[in-house]
């Protein structure tokens, strides 16, 4: 059976000090890959050279998103009168994917503006992951799509991970698969152990947290044990993101790796 790899989101973990200085504490805790949702306040050959240095590897970014508070926050893809925006911010994102040598690219679907249809919301979502799927062909980076809960993003376009897994299907399985967040997946739709069996053949990234709360794995109502017992079952070779707010210091508590996963 394959064993499973963990990394870092930089967001989440190490925020004991500034974003810069997480590449060395996530090595400096074991980790070999880190991901995180907004490389953009830093030019690319600055983080590369963190990478380089740290003997990380850049495993996902996401899509540009607008500011917490605004309609944007999760992303604008589904928003038929931000197309040019749209393209602007993915062209954005695959140049620091393809500088930084990231597996993936999360486009955040977002949430249905209020008086656009969610047939019209849904259908631009789908036109622009084939424009984005089409615009990196040619590159060595993926598309993931992520569905979110509806009690932290109400009116996000994407809410099951059927929903997600069908989108992928109908683009181009081979460069869009989805991002199967354990934590959403959970607040949401529970039964987890068959829905992972069965989407694992579109997922392309996993991403772990322990609700209620959102802390470490072990710290809530999932039996990860069994998780990860059926990833490694499965054959994923994947990566799977550590995006959870810890409980108290991060290198702390990494325990639940050994613990649950090992």
């Amino acid at each position: 059976m394959a064993d499973v790899k963990f990394d870092a989101n930089l967001k989440w973990l190490f925020t004991e000090v500034d974003f810069l200085e997480r590449f060395d504490a996530a090595a400096a805790a074991g980790f070999t890959g880190v991901e995180y949702a907004a490389p953009y306040p830093y030019k690319a050959s600055e983080l590369k050279k963190r990478l380089a240095d740290a003997g990380l590897k850049q495993v996902l970014i996401n899509s540009p998103t607008g500011q917490p508070g605004t309609p944007e926050r999760q992303g604008i893809a589904c928003m038929p009168d931000k197309v040019a925006q749209f393209r602007d911010d993915f062209t954005l994102a695959l140049e620091y994917a393809v500088e930084l040598e990231s597996d993936f690219i999360h486009v955040m679907a977002g949430i249905r503006q209020e008086g656009v249809s969610r047939d019209r919301a849904f259908a631009r979502f789908v036109s622009n992951i084939i424009w984005a799927s089409e615009t990196a062909k040619d590159t060595n980076v993926r598309i993931v799509l992520e569905a979110q809960n509806k009690r932290d993003a109400p009116g996000f376009i994407l809410d099951t991970q059927a929903h997600a897994a069908a989108v992928a299907e109908a683009v181009d399985r081979d460069n869009v698969g989805i991002m199967f967040d354990v934590y959403h997946a959970q607040v949401d739709e529970g039964d987890l152990v068959p829905k992972l069996q069965a989407m694992l053949p579109d997922v392309f990234h996993v991403q772990v947290a322990d609700p209620p709360s959102r802390h470490e794995p072990g710290t809530g109502e999932i039996n990860f044990r069994t998780i990860f017992d059926t990833i490694r079952a499965s054959g994923y070779t994947g990566w799977i993101g550590c995006e959870y707010e810890p409980l108290g210091d991060t290198a702390e508590g990494l325990t639940w790796i050994e613990e649950l996963a090992r």
